[in-house]
Protein backbone atom coordinates (compact mmCIF):
# COMPACT_ATOMS: atom_id res chain seq x y z
CA UNK A 1 0.00 0.00 0.00
CA UNK A 2 3.15 1.82 0.30
CA UNK A 3 4.02 2.08 -3.03
CA UNK A 4 1.00 2.38 -4.41
CA UNK A 5 0.33 5.54 -2.23
CA UNK A 6 3.69 6.55 -3.54
CA UNK A 7 2.63 6.27 -7.13
CA UNK A 8 -0.39 7.98 -6.98
CA UNK A 9 1.12 10.79 -4.84
CA UNK A 10 3.52 11.68 -7.77
CA UNK A 11 1.01 11.80 -10.35
CA UNK A 12 -1.39 14.17 -8.06
CA UNK A 13 1.56 15.59 -7.41
CA UNK A 14 2.46 16.71 -11.17
CA UNK A 15 -1.00 17.64 -11.37
CA UNK A 16 -1.47 19.63 -8.56
CA UNK A 17 1.53 22.01 -8.97
CA UNK A 18 0.16 22.18 -12.76
CA UNK A 19 -3.42 23.85 -11.81
CA UNK A 20 -1.75 25.77 -9.37
CA UNK A 21 0.74 27.57 -11.64
CA UNK A 22 -2.11 28.53 -14.01
CA UNK A 23 -4.56 28.95 -10.98
CA UNK A 24 -1.78 31.39 -9.62
CA UNK A 25 -1.75 33.15 -12.94
CA UNK A 26 -5.36 34.40 -12.87
CA UNK A 27 -5.41 35.36 -9.71
CA UNK A 28 -2.27 37.95 -10.88
CA UNK A 29 -4.60 38.70 -13.43
CA UNK A 30 -7.71 39.42 -11.40
CA UNK A 31 -5.50 41.41 -9.43
CA UNK A 32 -4.15 43.63 -11.69
CA UNK A 33 -7.25 44.29 -13.21
CA UNK A 34 -8.72 45.14 -9.81
CA UNK A 35 -5.46 47.95 -8.93
CA UNK A 36 -5.24 48.62 -12.84
CA UNK A 37 -9.16 48.92 -13.99
CA UNK A 38 -10.58 51.84 -12.06
CA UNK A 39 -13.70 51.26 -11.69
CA UNK A 40 -14.31 48.20 -13.01
CA UNK A 41 -16.48 45.54 -10.92
CA UNK A 42 -17.84 42.29 -10.89
CA UNK A 43 -20.70 40.22 -8.22
CA UNK A 44 -17.90 37.90 -7.65
CA UNK A 45 -15.22 40.87 -6.26
CA UNK A 46 -17.83 42.84 -4.20
CA UNK A 47 -18.07 41.78 -0.58
CA UNK A 48 -21.72 41.46 0.21
CA UNK A 49 -23.33 43.46 2.84
CA UNK A 50 -25.96 41.09 3.87
CA UNK A 51 -24.57 38.26 6.34
CA UNK A 52 -27.59 35.57 5.72
CA UNK A 53 -26.43 32.81 4.53
CA UNK A 54 -22.47 31.36 3.55
CA UNK A 55 -21.71 27.89 2.32
CA UNK A 56 -18.62 25.57 3.72
CA UNK A 57 -17.09 23.06 1.45
CA UNK A 58 -15.29 20.52 3.30
CA UNK A 59 -13.04 17.98 1.48
CA UNK A 60 -12.33 15.09 3.30
CA UNK A 61 -11.06 11.47 1.88
CA UNK A 62 -13.17 8.43 1.12
CA UNK A 63 -10.59 6.15 2.67
CA UNK A 64 -8.89 6.15 5.94
CA UNK A 65 -5.21 4.57 7.00
CA UNK A 66 -3.68 8.15 6.34
CA UNK A 67 -2.64 9.08 9.27
CA UNK A 68 -4.04 12.03 10.75
CA UNK A 69 -5.04 13.73 7.21
CA UNK A 70 -8.97 13.56 7.97
CA UNK A 71 -8.50 14.72 11.36
CA UNK A 72 -6.52 17.84 10.69
CA UNK A 73 -9.36 19.24 8.34
CA UNK A 74 -12.46 18.51 10.19
CA UNK A 75 -10.89 20.31 13.28
CA UNK A 76 -10.11 23.50 11.02
CA UNK A 77 -13.51 22.72 9.24
CA UNK A 78 -15.57 22.69 12.49
CA UNK A 79 -13.35 25.71 13.63
CA UNK A 80 -14.46 27.89 10.74
CA UNK A 81 -18.35 26.61 10.47
CA UNK A 82 -18.49 28.36 14.63
CA UNK A 83 -16.57 31.21 13.25
CA UNK A 84 -18.84 31.14 10.47
CA UNK A 85 -22.04 30.76 12.22
CA UNK A 86 -21.18 33.69 14.58
CA UNK A 87 -21.85 36.23 11.69
CA UNK A 88 -24.43 34.87 9.59
CA UNK A 89 -27.95 33.87 10.36
CA UNK A 90 -27.50 30.13 8.65
CA UNK A 91 -24.20 28.15 7.40
CA UNK A 92 -24.37 25.61 5.44
CA UNK A 93 -22.12 22.72 4.90
CA UNK A 94 -21.04 20.77 1.37
CA UNK A 95 -19.27 17.62 2.50
CA UNK A 96 -17.49 15.72 -0.11
CA UNK A 97 -15.75 12.06 1.11
CA UNK A 98 -17.16 9.53 3.34
CA UNK A 99 -15.07 10.05 6.68
CA UNK A 100 -16.30 13.49 6.94
CA UNK A 101 -19.87 13.27 6.11
CA UNK A 102 -19.65 10.21 8.95
CA UNK A 103 -17.85 12.08 11.11
CA UNK A 104 -20.10 15.59 10.91
CA UNK A 105 -23.56 12.99 10.50
CA UNK A 106 -22.38 11.42 13.88
CA UNK A 107 -21.49 14.39 15.79
CA UNK A 108 -24.73 16.44 14.65
CA UNK A 109 -23.97 18.64 12.10
CA UNK A 110 -26.74 19.46 9.43
CA UNK A 111 -25.18 18.26 6.15
CA UNK A 112 -26.78 20.12 2.80
CA UNK A 113 -25.05 18.48 0.04
CA UNK A 114 -22.57 15.38 0.25
CA UNK A 115 -20.97 14.21 -2.57
CA UNK A 116 -19.29 10.82 -2.41
CA UNK A 117 -18.20 10.08 -5.98
CA UNK A 118 -14.83 11.74 -6.07
CA UNK A 119 -11.70 9.60 -5.52
CA UNK A 120 -7.57 10.22 -5.45
CA UNK A 121 -7.74 11.56 -9.16
CA UNK A 122 -10.53 14.31 -9.12
CA UNK A 123 -12.21 15.19 -12.61
CA UNK A 124 -12.08 18.91 -13.84
CA UNK A 125 -16.12 18.11 -14.89
CA UNK A 126 -17.00 16.40 -11.46
CA UNK A 127 -15.60 19.71 -9.71
CA UNK A 128 -16.76 21.94 -12.21
CA UNK A 129 -20.30 20.94 -11.43
CA UNK A 130 -19.91 21.84 -7.98
CA UNK A 131 -18.48 25.11 -8.77
CA UNK A 132 -21.13 25.98 -11.25
CA UNK A 133 -23.77 25.36 -8.98
CA UNK A 134 -22.11 27.35 -6.40
CA UNK A 135 -21.29 29.80 -8.53
CA UNK A 136 -24.61 30.30 -9.81
CA UNK A 137 -26.02 30.45 -6.32
CA UNK A 138 -23.50 33.36 -5.31
CA UNK A 139 -24.35 35.43 -8.04
CA UNK A 140 -28.13 35.03 -7.58
CA UNK A 141 -27.63 36.40 -4.02
CA UNK A 142 -28.72 33.27 -2.35
CA UNK A 143 -25.36 32.68 -0.52
CA UNK A 144 -23.24 35.52 0.84
CA UNK A 145 -19.99 34.04 1.38
CA UNK A 146 -18.06 30.37 0.25
CA UNK A 147 -15.63 28.91 2.21
CA UNK A 148 -13.24 25.88 1.76
CA UNK A 149 -11.55 23.37 4.12
CA UNK A 150 -9.08 21.44 2.72
CA UNK A 151 -5.28 20.17 3.06
CA UNK A 152 -3.68 22.56 1.31
CA UNK A 153 -0.29 21.66 -0.52
CA UNK A 154 3.04 23.71 -0.29
CA UNK A 155 5.69 21.03 -0.81
CA UNK A 156 6.31 17.33 -0.22
CA UNK A 157 7.59 17.93 3.17
CA UNK A 158 4.80 20.55 3.98
CA UNK A 159 0.78 20.30 3.81
CA UNK A 160 -1.59 22.08 6.39
CA UNK A 161 -5.01 21.99 6.87
CA UNK A 162 -6.27 25.21 6.22
CA UNK A 163 -9.78 26.78 5.84
CA UNK A 164 -9.88 29.63 3.08
CA UNK A 165 -12.65 31.93 1.49
CA UNK A 166 -13.55 31.10 -2.22
CA UNK A 167 -16.21 34.28 -2.79
CA UNK A 168 -15.92 36.89 -3.25
CA UNK A 169 -12.91 36.84 -4.95
CA UNK A 170 -11.91 40.10 -3.57
CA UNK A 171 -9.47 37.95 -0.31
CA UNK A 172 -7.71 36.15 -3.47
CA UNK A 173 -7.12 39.57 -4.99
CA UNK A 174 -5.43 40.46 -1.90
CA UNK A 175 -3.62 38.21 -1.18
CA UNK A 176 -1.53 38.29 -4.21
CA UNK A 177 -1.19 41.97 -3.32
CA UNK A 178 0.67 41.31 -0.09
CA UNK A 179 3.15 39.29 -2.06
CA UNK A 180 4.35 42.63 -3.86
CA UNK A 181 8.35 43.12 -2.86
CA UNK A 182 8.30 46.78 -2.94
CA UNK A 183 6.36 49.72 -4.74
CA UNK A 184 8.43 49.80 -8.50
CA UNK A 185 7.67 45.70 -8.64
CA UNK A 186 3.97 47.23 -8.00
CA UNK A 187 4.18 50.10 -10.59
CA UNK A 188 5.56 47.80 -13.05
CA UNK A 189 2.97 45.00 -12.91
CA UNK A 190 0.13 47.26 -13.53
CA UNK A 191 1.54 48.88 -16.94
CA UNK A 192 -1.76 46.84 -19.08
CA UNK A 193 -3.81 47.77 -21.60
CA UNK A 194 -7.22 45.88 -21.81
CA UNK A 195 -9.10 45.32 -25.03
CA UNK A 196 -12.06 45.62 -25.82
CA UNK A 197 -12.02 46.98 -22.14
CA UNK A 198 -11.17 45.95 -18.22
CA UNK A 199 -14.25 45.24 -17.61
CA UNK A 200 -15.10 43.23 -20.38
CA UNK A 201 -12.05 41.11 -19.68
CA UNK A 202 -12.98 41.12 -15.53
CA UNK A 203 -16.13 39.29 -17.10
CA UNK A 204 -14.52 36.25 -18.86
CA UNK A 205 -11.62 36.28 -15.98
CA UNK A 206 -13.67 36.10 -12.76
CA UNK A 207 -15.81 32.75 -13.05
CA UNK A 208 -12.73 31.20 -14.71
CA UNK A 209 -10.56 32.10 -11.82
CA UNK A 210 -12.65 30.64 -9.28
CA UNK A 211 -13.43 27.36 -11.05
CA UNK A 212 -9.56 27.34 -11.14
CA UNK A 213 -9.05 28.03 -7.35
CA UNK A 214 -12.06 25.37 -6.63
CA UNK A 215 -10.17 22.79 -8.59
CA UNK A 216 -6.68 23.83 -7.19
CA UNK A 217 -8.22 22.73 -3.95
CA UNK A 218 -9.55 19.63 -4.67
CA UNK A 219 -5.93 18.52 -6.42
CA UNK A 220 -4.07 19.63 -3.36
CA UNK A 221 -6.83 17.57 -1.24
CA UNK A 222 -5.81 15.05 -3.71
CA UNK A 223 -2.06 15.27 -2.91
CA UNK A 224 -2.63 15.95 0.45
CA UNK A 225 -4.35 12.57 0.54
CA UNK A 226 -2.15 10.69 -1.09
CA UNK A 227 1.14 12.04 1.13
CA UNK A 228 -0.35 11.13 4.49
CA UNK A 229 -1.43 7.67 3.27
CA UNK A 230 2.01 7.04 2.30
CA UNK A 231 3.69 8.20 5.71
CA UNK A 232 1.35 6.34 7.31
CA UNK A 233 1.53 2.93 5.23
CA UNK A 234 5.62 3.57 5.52
CA UNK A 235 5.50 3.65 9.67
CA UNK A 236 3.15 0.52 9.01
CA UNK A 237 5.61 -1.53 7.58
CA UNK A 238 8.25 -0.43 10.20
CA UNK A 239 6.12 -1.07 13.02
CA UNK A 240 5.01 -4.52 11.13
CA UNK A 241 8.84 -4.78 10.64
CA UNK A 242 10.08 -4.40 14.14
CA UNK A 243 6.70 -6.93 15.42
CA UNK A 244 7.87 -9.77 13.13
CA UNK A 245 11.47 -9.63 14.45
CA UNK A 246 11.05 -9.63 18.20
CA UNK A 247 8.20 -12.11 17.54
CA UNK A 248 10.71 -14.51 15.49
CA UNK A 249 13.42 -13.41 18.35
CA UNK A 250 10.69 -14.57 20.78
CA UNK A 251 10.08 -17.84 19.32
CA UNK A 252 13.11 -18.68 18.79
CA UNK A 253 14.22 -18.41 22.57
CA UNK A 254 10.95 -20.43 23.38
CA UNK A 255 12.29 -23.09 20.48
CA UNK A 256 15.67 -23.19 21.86
CA UNK A 257 14.30 -23.47 25.52
CA UNK A 258 11.94 -26.60 24.30
CA UNK A 259 15.16 -28.24 22.79
CA UNK A 260 17.08 -27.52 26.09
CA UNK A 261 14.35 -29.04 28.14
CA UNK A 262 14.24 -32.08 25.69
CA UNK A 263 17.95 -32.62 25.66
CA UNK A 264 17.88 -32.72 29.58
CA UNK A 265 14.89 -35.12 29.85
CA UNK A 266 17.36 -37.40 27.13
CA UNK A 267 20.18 -36.99 29.53
CA UNK A 268 18.51 -37.65 32.52
CA UNK A 269 16.55 -40.88 31.70
CA UNK A 270 19.67 -42.48 30.21
CA UNK A 271 21.71 -41.45 33.36
CA UNK A 272 18.44 -43.17 34.97
CA UNK A 273 18.78 -46.54 33.24
CA UNK A 274 22.48 -46.43 33.82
Amino acid sequence: MELVATAQFRRAMERAIAAGSYSERVVHLIADLARAGGDVSHPLLDKRESMKKAVLLILTANRGMCGGYNGGVLRAAVARFEELTRTFEEVELYVVGKRGVSYLAYRGYKIARSFLEFDDKPVFAEVDAIATELLERYQTGEIDRLDVAYSKFYTISKQRPVAETLLPLTELAAKDGDGEDDASESANRLQFEFMPSPQSVLEEIAPTAFRAEAFRCFLDAAVGEQIARMIAMKAATENADEMISSLTTTYNRARQGQITNEILEVVGGANALS
